[in-house]
């Protein structure tokens, strides 16, 4: 009877429960094999179409946020308001890296990147379309270098205003791709495209504050994306190209001996923010110790100026005093602000004299130690943020209701001051401007850009000579603010 019941491909089973006898019939082999294709089938695509609508419902679980601000400097101006929706798929940076890399693609990025002066470099320079990038993209393409930008655009601040100084470049010819620094294959592209001589990367989550809000989008674009960057020089470019990057100056945190020097301690962040820069110096170290490449970490001082950060302090300042609307300042906050065509020229200086990378991509080998150095970039004149409160107050006509509150335990410090006795040395740093002249060139921008009905207030006869010195230049890119 068994041996029938197999041959028939129908084996029954026996169960006993209370005493029945249960009989359960189980399918042929044949029958099962057929089964288990259409159920296989069956989960696959039930499996698509969870993923799908997933995906369609839940974007912000697919995505992490790679933000790319200009400059390391923080921001000094509590509760500022900005977007924090998340700015770049993964899936959407790997699909839009396969874009990459065709002829016509190629030839744009060759045509950019080419320097039409002797001797002149090739930048790529990432956080193109933030504040300190756009600049020195405009000053190295100024002078004959060539220059190919990179920015993700994000939502940290209004990205219309980050598109504006993408057109700035467009229109002298660079150009800036739309694209994020973790996107590892696009970096690998870029670099067997173009034999870039330097990078300057600026790309970076900026702010203080706002890493109690967001700390993975800190670790994500100063921890790995810079990690990044340094993979593909180190890895994938031939030559290796010499590595000039944005630290900031918070990497200082806690420390209370002043003026602000290279040799003082910075194990002690004051933020996460602060935290993350600390961590590039440190990386920075093993990527010139392991691969030899060519590095130098710039510590900017509340950069400032016009096309700048709507989170910092100024800008945001200006924009509350023209709108009526109140104020907050830390007593006795004081800051090292630096004007930024002075930061624009230790950027330069700092690609001028980098030095060659010792590495080399294909054997993995390098031939000898290559430079590793860190400057600090500011104007070395603290000022107390109540005196800047009260220059804009002059240039806007207009004063500014005002509420001073203690210094809270956010990320922020008391004061900055740099010293840049080692940027003067050697690269000849020399900051020029004064604060009362930076803030002119800002509000003549500010106030063409947002085109508001102002009237400013025409600039003492008593200006220093030295900080008029920068109205030429900073006058032409107010011009081209619309």
């Amino acid at each position: 009877m068994p041996s029938d019941a197999a041959a028939k491909g129908v084996k029954l089973e026996r169960y006993a429960s209370g005493g029945a006898l249960l009989l359960r019939r189980v399918a042929s082999g044949k029958f099962v094999s057929a089964s288990s294709h259409l159920l296989f089938r069956a989960t696959v695509l039930a499996t698509l179409a969870l993923v799908f609508l997933f995906a369609l419902h839940y974007p912000s679980l697919l995505s992490r946020s790679f933000s790319l601000a200009s400059d390391g400097s923080s921001s000094s101006v509590p509760g500022a308001s900005r977007s924090h929706a998340s700015h770049r798929s993964l899936l959407a940076s790997s699909s839009a890296a396969a874009t990459y890399g065709g002829e016509r693609w190629q030839k744009e990025i060759r045509r950019s990147a080419k320097p039409r002066r002797d001797e002149g470099l090739s930048v790529l320079v990432t956080g193109a379309g933030g504040f300190v990038g756009a600049h020195c993209s405009l000053a190295l393409k100024a002078r004959g270098d060539g220059v190919v930008g990179l920015d993700n655009f994000n939502s940290y601040y209004d990205p219309a205003l980050k598109r504006g100084r993408q057109q700035l470049l467009a229109d002298r010819g660079v150009v800036v791709l739309d694209a994020d620094i973790n996107d590892a294959l696009l970096l690998e592209r870029l670099f067997e495209a173009v034999p870039f001589t330097h990078v300057l990367h600026l790309a970076a989550q900026a702010g203080v504050r706002y890493a109690m809000e967001a700390p993975q989008t800190y670790v994500a674009s100063n921890v790995a994306g810079l990690v990044s960057v340094f993979e593909a020089a180190a890895k994938h470019a031939d030559p290796q190209p010499a590595v000039v990057w944005a630290s900031s100056s918070s990497v200082y945190g806690l420390n209370t001996d002043a003026p602000f020097s290279e040799d003082h301690r910075t194990d002690r962040p004051a933020s996460l923010y602060a935290a993350t820069k600390k961590a590039g110096e440190a990386i920075a170290h093993a990527y010139n110790h392991i691969y030899g490449l060519s590095i130098t970490g710039l510590r900017f001082f509340t950069v400032y100026g016009p096309w700048g950060r709507p989170d910092m302090a100024y800008f945001s300042f200006a924009r509350s005093i023209v709108a009526g609307e109140p104020i907050t300042l830390y007593a006795d906050a004081r800051r090292d602000f630096t004007y930024i065509d002075d930061v624009v020229k230790g950027c330069v200086g700092a690609l001028d004299t980098a030095g060659r990378s010792t590495g080399s991509a294909r054997s993995g080998k390098k031939s000898g130690p290559a430079p590793l150095r860190v400057y600090n970039l500011g104007n070395t004149s603290p000022v107390p943020v109540t005196r800047m409160v009260a220059i804009l107050e002059k240039l806007l006509g207009k004063k500014a209701n005002k509420r001073i509150i203690a210094m809270p335990s956010n990320g922020d410090v008391p004061f900055t001051h740099a010293n840049v006795s080692h940027a003067a040395h050697d690269f000849g740093y020399r900051p020029t401007t004064s604060l009362d002249a930076g803030l002119r060139h800002f509000v003549d921008w500010f106030v063409q850009y947002y085109k508001l009905d102002i009237k400013i207030a025409k600039p003492s006869t008593t200006s220093k000579k030295p900080a008029t010195a920068t109205k030429k230049k900073a006058s032409t890119m107010s011009a081209a603010s619309s």
